[in-house]
């Protein structure tokens, strides 16, 4: 009896032994000796989506701006409480937040001291929110507003369509454009680097959020009535409609493809996402139209610091344009993975069309 005593505490010891091993090298929280995924990203605060970037995300055209953000202490990043940021549906996610800045260059979305309308760093500002808040995804569009001065480009086609004898302004771009958006690529990169950088300085791994770079949307087509080819609508030349709409467009948007590949982002491609709603395409009914026409406040003219901002808004997505990119970018984050091209669906609506599928 002693002998088969000895023998059972034996192999009762024995039995104790594998199990403190279980434990110790597989834990509670890990799975075949490795550990679980943390679910979601660490910190405290709201899950929340944040958006970096210039006006097509500030909200640009969209109205509504914040106060701080509409000409007081001369900002004018033109964050709009209709920007798409604002209206995206994320699970879980309660909190959004707007970093960009109308007329933001890459250079202030990076780290640094570069200031947009007297903002700071949009890196820096994402090192605040980290403090209090989880993010769960941030989504930037930058770029046009270095080399391409995309801006500065329709600028210049709506002065060509004053002078009838001079040359259409896409005459020169054709031969200058693609260098443009080439020399814009790593300067984007660097700044989609910094935002991670600073997430990474935090404590966030890349399973911890999504990372989208998006390109821009065509505001403007060629096929819009006549009558609204002037400063009624859209003073553009039939010829510079044409170059904006396809080359100018679909160039920008290889570029951001480009690096949103070497940044490791997620790429969204909005290029088309305004086919039939442009600025003027609803001729004498804009309600349909999901960008600004030419765009002008009388009342500002009067005011020294805001009459140079009077026109700030032309050709950029209004309100229900932000809702259907919204509408887009929610189906986007909802997949968690690959790119995606945001067009319109038999219900009229926009949806992210996997890459795969779309090309």
């Amino acid at each position: 009896m002693r002998r088969f005593r000895w023998w059972w505490g034996a192999l009762v010891l024995a039995c104790v032994a594998v199990l403190v091993g279980f434990f110790v090298f597989s834990g509670p929280g890990s799975k075949n000796g490795l550990p679980l995924p943390r679910k979601g990203p660490p910190g405290t605060g709201p899950l929340t989506v944040v958006a970096i970037g210039d006006s097509t995300v500030s909200g640009e055209g969209a109205g509504h701006y914040t106060p701080d953000t509409d000409g007081r202490n001369g900002d004018w990043c033109h964050r709009s409480a209709d920007a798409f940021v604002q209206k995206v549906r994320i699970p879980g996610v309660t909190a959004r937040v707007n970093l960009a800045c109308s007329g933001a260059p890459a250079e202030q979305v990076a780290l640094g001291g570069v200031k947009q309308w007297g903002e700071p760093s949009q890196a820096q500002q994402l090192a605040a929110v980290v403090k209090n808040h989880r993010v769960a995804a941030v989504v930037i569009a930058v770029g046009a507003n270095d080399d391409p001065q995309f801006s500065a480009q329709v600028s210049a086609c709506f002065k060509a369509w004053f002078t009838a004898g001079a040359p259409s302004c896409s005459s020169a771009l054709r031969t200058t454009w693609k260098s443009k958006v080439d020399a814009m690529v790593p300067k984007v990169v660097n700044a989609v680097g910094d935002v991670k950088k600073v997430l990474a300085q935090a404590g966030y791994v890349p399973a911890d959020y999504q990372l989208v770079l998006q390109s821009y949307a065509t505001p403007v087509a060629p096929d819009i009535p006549a009558n609204l080819q002037n400063l009624n609508g859209c003073p553009f030349r039939t010829d510079d409609l044409q170059w904006i709409s396809t080359t100018g467009i679909t160039t920008l948007s290889a570029g951001l493809k480009q690096a949103a590949v070497q940044s490791g982002a997620r790429f969204l491609d909005l290029a088309r996402a305004g086919e039939h709603h442009e600025a003027c395409s609803g001729g004498p009914d804009p309600a349909s139209e999901w960008f600004t026409r030419l765009t002008l406040h009388l009342n500002d003219l009067g005011q020294a610091d805001r009459a140079q901002h009077a026109l700030q808004e032309s050709f950029h997505p209004n309100a229900a344009g932000h809702a259907a990119i919204a509408d887009c970018l929610s189906e986007f984050l909802a997949v968690r993975d690959g790119n995606a091209t945001c067009l319109a669906g038999p219900d009229g609506n926009l949806h992210a069309v996997p890459e795969i599928l779309s090309r």
